[in-house]
């Protein structure tokens, strides 16, 4: 591991300790290998004037939660520190005092909550304080050897402490272990099972002794043949049973679930090791991430129904061998699982959650092939696990982010994407927490989506390889499909029959009607596997009320529908909902130029406004109002409903 350390950029904080701390800490945040998602914590000590402008002693230490990788000022907690460490040579204290009483002393009551370390670093008696979950460092901690490799690899230079649950408990060992201790012989601190600190009176020195410390963990790795002891293979694939794993998770977890899918070379190799489930299941590299992870993975093969019910059951003992009694279990679900000859697979209610756990399952399966190596892997016991799990400060991080949009966690693939209606109902979807791709012939979707969770396809839906490819890779990307949203078509130039060409008759038949039959029938296999999965096809007032002229566009909407209602008969025992919504004068597409409002007003007597109204309700029909109750239909609200014909008109005449 090298140091990040840059005179140049370190020159420009060397008055500001607290700018220099952040300086250091991004550089730790940046390297993954020492910490990931909200891991670590770091401090600085510094003088720092009051409300009455007197001098007081201040820990700044990184809030509870925040990423060491992008962290900002606003992101430490400023502690007094003497009450800190006051708070050390208390007999007892409990979390939530713990917790009460950090904030109780803050200076500034908009601060995040101080990392549950600030005891621990506020006794530690240097200016900065660095603290990671480094791989290389926990992976020996981690091993049937771990204290006496500890002990060989750094000699002098680091205390040793046995692993405690972090928070009061440890800063109170610590403290009682070095009350006679010279700090100036150590460069640092092994907490076995946990991870290292260290610590200086100047930023770069506490930050490169990291890297020293971290770098002779590697070597010794390295040594032993342990970092290029890392399996791999190449993946096979098999997207419908994918869905149907992510299926299983979500049911047990109770809501809708997205599922990660790693198929690289060295997730494939780990998962086909021939005793993956033994070394797998023993515990996470660090405790700290249990509120991601959960204690073990799912071993999945032949029958993945029946192993994702066997997880459930066997953490529901873990949790009852475990409880005092007056502990709320958490749900049953996986948050990850081995699939062997296919790789590996993380399930979050968001993209953003099963990333996550996806960087660190990546870090777990280097670090336990690395523990085998050097003589077996040993994580802590499973009352140790069980206590930090339901640490009730760690579960206080599961709930910081409130309710869950209405579709968090689901799938959804929109066609005609890149304006008007597709527009609107790709945004609205997004919006209520769906994961979403949306495809369109304009090539700029891929600009207009291009975020993790939110996709542009350019795609043709008169292509049935790339609608195939389309509809392959939202599965590949989220594990699976629940929504779908036919809405791409056209509206031909008007035309009595008997004046009709073949091509705008054939042409509206295939992009209206044929390619609508060829897009659901590639998508069923996937949405019979989908959470309360649901088709919303976009139609057209001319069902049920057609004009002259518009025989082509007419006819091809009213097939479509037809091929809507026999898919909710068809479809209804697996539990998929077909319905449809007839818009009409939806005004805010790229078709209605002002130009041709104008047009038509005035073939009518009236204003553009009077136009837009000529409904019952005497009111505007945006595509957001389509969105809106494309995304209720396919909601909870029409759970119950399939089969149904739902105008959007403010109220036509004709169609009432």
């Amino acid at each position: 591991m090298k140091s990040l350390w840059n005179d140049n950029v370190a020159k420009t904080f060397a008055n500001d300790p607290l700018q220099l701390r952040v300086y250091t800490s991004r550089l730790l945040g940046q390297e993954p290998g020492l910490v990931l998602h909200g891991g670590g914590n770091t401090s600085v000590k510094a003088k720092a004037k009051n409300f009455f402008g007197d001098s007081e002693e201040i820990l700044f230490v990184k809030g509870s939660g925040c990423d060491l990788s992008k962290i900002q000022i606003s992101g430490f907690a400023p502690v007094r520190l003497e009450v800190l460490k006051r708070m050390a040579t208390l007999d007892r204290l409990t979390d939530t005092d713990m917790v009460r009483f950090q904030r109780s002393v803050m200076t500034d009551p908009t601060a995040p909550n101080p990392s549950i370390e600030a005891i621990l670093h506020a006794n530690i008696p240097f200016k900065y304080v660095d603290h990671t979950h480094a791989d290389a460092v926990v992976a020996i901690t981690n091993s049937k050897r771990g204290e006496a490799l500890i002990s060989e690899i750094y000699k002098d230079r680091v205390l040793i402490v046995p692993y405690i649950k972090p928070g009061f408990k440890l800063a109170k060992k610590i403290y009682e272990m070095t009350r006679k201790k010279d700090w100036k012989r150590f460069e640092g601190m092994i907490l076995m099972h946990h991870g290292v600190f260290t610590f200086a009176d100047d930023a770069r020195t506490s930050y490169e002794r990291m890297i020293y410390l971290v770098s002779l963990a590697e070597d010794y790795l390295q040594k032993q043949g342990a970092l290029d002891n890392v399996a791999r293979s190449e993946a096979k694939e098999d997207l419908l049973k994918l869905s149907k794993i992510r299926r299983h998770v979500s049911l047990v977890k109770g809501n809708a679930m997205l599922a990660k899918l790693d198929q690289s070379s060295e997730a494939c190799g780990f998962a086909g090791i021939s005793n993956v489930e033994s070394i797998a299941t023993r515990g996470p590299i660090t405790s700290d991430h249990l509120i991601h992870t959960k204690p073990i993975p799912v071993i999945l093969g032949k029958n993945v129904e029946k192993e994702i019910t066997d997880y459930s059951s066997s953490y529901k003992a873990y949790f009852d061998r475990n409880t005092d009694g007056h502990l709320t279990r958490l749900d049953l679900a996986p948050r990850w699982g081995i699939w062997p000859q296919y790789g590996t697979i993380t399930f979050g209610q968001s993209v953003k959650e099963t990333i996550v756990v996806s960087d660190i399952v990546h870090h777990t399966i280097r670090a336990i092939q690395w523990g085998e190596t050097i003589g077996g892997w040993k994580a802590l016991s499973e009352k140790q696990i069980f206590d930090m799990e339901y640490w009730e400060l760690q579960q206080a991080k599961l709930h910081r982010d409130g309710i869950s949009p209405e579709l968090q966690g689901k799938v959804a693939l929109i066609t005609g994407a890149a304006s008007g209606i597709g527009l609107a109902c790709t945004e609205m979807l997004y919006e209520q927490g769906a994961a979403v791709v949306g495809l369109d012939i304009n090539d700029e979707i891929t600009q207009i989506f291009n975020q993790q969770d939110m996709v542009g396809v350019h795609c043709d839906i008169t292509d049935d390889r790339a609608v195939k490819k389309a509809v392959e890779m939202t599965v590949r990307c989220f594990g699976g499909l629940d929504i779908l949203i036919p809405n791409a078509g056209i509206f031909p130039d008007s035309q009595k029959i008997e004046d009709m060409d073949e091509k705008t008759w054939e042409r509206s038949m295939d992009i209206n009607l044929s390619c609508q039959q060829r897009l659901l029938k590639m998508c069923i296999p996937y949405l019979k596997e989908g959470i309360d999965a649901a088709v919303v096809f976009i139609s057209s007032k001319n069902v049920p009320a057609p004009g002259p002229g518009a025989a082509a566009y007419s006819v091809a909407k009213a097939g479509q529908t037809q091929l809507a209602r026999i898919a909710a008969m068809e479809l209804g025992c697996d539990g998929v909902r077909v319905n449809v919504v007839h818009p009409n004068a939806v005004y805010d597409t790229a078709l209605w130029t002002a130009e041709v409002l104008e047009s038509r007003a005035r073939q009518y007597e009236c204003t553009v406004d009077e136009y837009k109204k000529n409904n019952c309700l005497q009111t505007e029909v945006s595509s957001k109002d389509v969105a809106a109750l494309v995304c209720a239909m396919v909601g909870p609200a029409f759970a119950k409903t399939t089969g149904a014909q739902v105008p959007i008109d403010g109220g036509n005449v004709r169609v009432i």
